[in-house]
């Protein structure tokens, strides 16, 4: 089986040699159609929120969904390609995806959106993304295979950075529909060339461990839904008429069973390697230092990522009231010293040290967050976010340039797949959780701000006040002072108290959005301890670490 996939005939890695390009191409044009998405959306929150009658909190969850549902199915997705074949799955993901591109685009409010970007999208991706893995090993013969990867990363890492300007142009000049009507044609062009692409054949048809896949699906879902919505429910008094469970929110429950069934998969999945059955994963994988300390780096870069494009579009779009080209143009730093960070770093210092470089990379992310909780203050332009942006872009271009080796170097090529699947598991893991507890916590501190902000405005008629106390306490929606103020003047508030309201909202948005950075500070310390995990020794070429490293992993290999 690991032969014929992994060993080919001499005239075969000959012909793939010669036709790589091509293959490559393909794969590479999945790849940034599978990471463009949530960059283009997060520039036009404001303006698909509008289009679709929702408010911020509705396309958070949206966002939020999309990465969960990959994540969730991702190693089920990847396990399905090995049993019918990796370009099938390929195949059938695309197809997939194009149909949950083009509900998208004629969606005509969010339930419908949500099915057609979150689920259809988010499922075909989670057939595409591991496929991507084991056809770039079964097309590019072993010594091309690191600068294939390379180049794979690269095309995730170009549409991170060009996302924000094609979104903000698109949806300026014309709809953030018409993104979602070119991913249906970029996707028919592959379609047209997959033949292309040499497949892996399948591996031998065993049981499918349904199980497994209930409980990773299951527990994925319940934790990051729990914390998608414990900015408006709580996370264990329950808020207003939020749902209990004698007496605690429902989110506490929703998150401890989520955790519970995590650790049931991790037992579930040892017991089928014991009882020789075919397992998603094999858990022993993770006593592998080199690749957990990659997975839980890759965890970390993208719940930072997805937390601070999340809400730095939020404060150009609705607190500066900028459109979404202009929101787009001022990610632009990001955007440029990401491709630049990624690309030099290799170059410039190829036998440096991983972890040294993650470290680096973390704290530039680190004083670029900082910079922007500094600097979101009353009277705060656009220009504050310029340095921010670039030092936060120069911080994940360089996790960039070192995580794929990281974990792929970590064991043979031979499991490249199943690394695959781990990998984009935790990038979407990540991206989930960091959407919705980031959008939790701005959502939970914009409500507690706001309501404290008109109790204690003598401005504010005490009626007023009441109200809002027992109407808004589960989540205050964040709008702009455009938009509160023109929903202000059909009320019977005198231009006084409507001012006083509109201005204590402002400050509870920029509040909200320090907190929520403040978070993400946060997050970016714990990650900087877990560096340590991260080998000190150069992956340069996609080799093993030497000496100790190489050693132990071989003994478990043979174990």
């Amino acid at each position: 089986m690991t032969s014929r996939g992994n060993q080919p005939t001499a005239d075969t890695a000959e012909g793939r040699a010669g036709g790589r390009s091509p293959v490559l191409l393909i794969l590479a044009s999945a790849q940034f159609l599978m990471t463009l998405d949530s960059s283009v959306m997060n520039v036009s929150i404001q303006s698909v929120a509008n289009d679709l009658h929702t408010t911020v909190t509705g396309i958070q969850t949206a966002i939020t969904l999309y990465t969960l549902v990959m994540a969730a199915f991702m190693i089920t997705g990847g396990k399905i390609g090995a049993i019918i074949g990796r370009r099938k799955a390929f195949g059938i993901g695309l197809v997939v995806y194009a149909c949950g591109s083009f509900v998208t685009a004629i969606s005509p409010n969010l339930t419908v959106l949500i099915i057609g970007w979150s689920l259809l999208e988010g499922l075909g991706a989670a057939l595409i993304l591991p496929a991507i893995v084991a056809l770039v090993a079964g097309n590019v013969p072993k010594e091309g295979r690191s600068a294939a990867y390379g180049l794979i990363a690269a095309a995730g890492a170009i549409a991170v950075a060009a996302g924000p300007l094609i979104g903000g142009a698109v949806t300026t000049f014309a709809s953030w529909r018409w993104v979602f009507v070119g991913e249906v044609v970029v996707v028919a062009v592959i379609l047209v060339f997959i033949r292309r692409i040499s497949d892996t054949p399948p591996e031998e048809r065993k049981p499918f461990d349904l199980v497994g896949a209930a409980l990773s699906v299951g527990g994925l879902s319940l934790t990051v839904y729990g914390v998608l919505r414990s900015g408006t429910w709580g996370w264990v008094r329950p808020v207003g008429d939020a749902p209990a469970i004698g007496g605690v929110s429902l989110v506490f429950w929703l998150v401890l069973v989520g955790l519970l069934l995590l650790g049931g998969l991790v037992e579930w999945e040892s017991h089928r390697v014991a009882t020789n059955k075919e397992p998603l994963f094999r858990p022993s994988m993770f006593a592998n230092r080199q690749m957990t300390g990659g997975l839980i780096a890759f965890f970390f870069q993208f719940f930072v990522q997805s937390g601070i494009f999340f809400t730095i579009p939020l404060f150009l779009s609705v607190v500066l009231g900028l459109n979404a080209l202009q929101t787009g143009l001022r990610l632009l730093p990001l955007s440029v010293m990401l491709l630049v960070s990624a690309l030099a770093v290799p170059k410039l210092a190829p036998q440096a040290s991983p972890r040294r470089v993650v470290r680096i990379g973390l704290l530039l992310i680190l004083l670029g967050d900082l910079v922007l909780v500094a600097g979101l203050s009353p009277g705060a332009n656009a220009g504050i976010v310029l340095v921010p942006m670039a030092l936060i872009g120069l911080g994940i271009g360089a996790l960039a340039s070192q995580l794929g080796a990281v974990t792929v170097s970590a064991f043979p090529d031979t499991m490249s797949a199943e690394i695959g699947g781990l990998q984009n598991t935790f990038t979407n893991f990540g991206a989930s959780l960091g959407t919705a507890l980031v959008g939790a916590v701005l959502i939970g501190s914009l409500s507690t701000t706001f309501i404290a902000g008109v109790s204690s405005n003598p401005a504010v008629p005490a009626d007023v006040v009441t109200h809002a106390s027992s109407t808004l306490e589960a989540g205050i929606p964040f709008v702009s002072d455009a938009d509160l103020q023109q929903h202000l003047a059909t009320t019977t508030l005198t231009p006084e108290a409507q001012q006083a309201v509109v201005d204590e909202n402002a400050n509870a948005r920029l509040v909200g959005l320090r907190v929520a950075l403040s978070v993400v500070a946060l997050v970016i310390a714990v990650a900087m301890f877990f560096a340590r995990m991260l080998p000190t020794e150069s992956l340069a070429g996609g080799t093993a670490p030497a000496g100790g490293h190489r050693r132990r992993r071989r003994r478990r290999q043979e174990a």
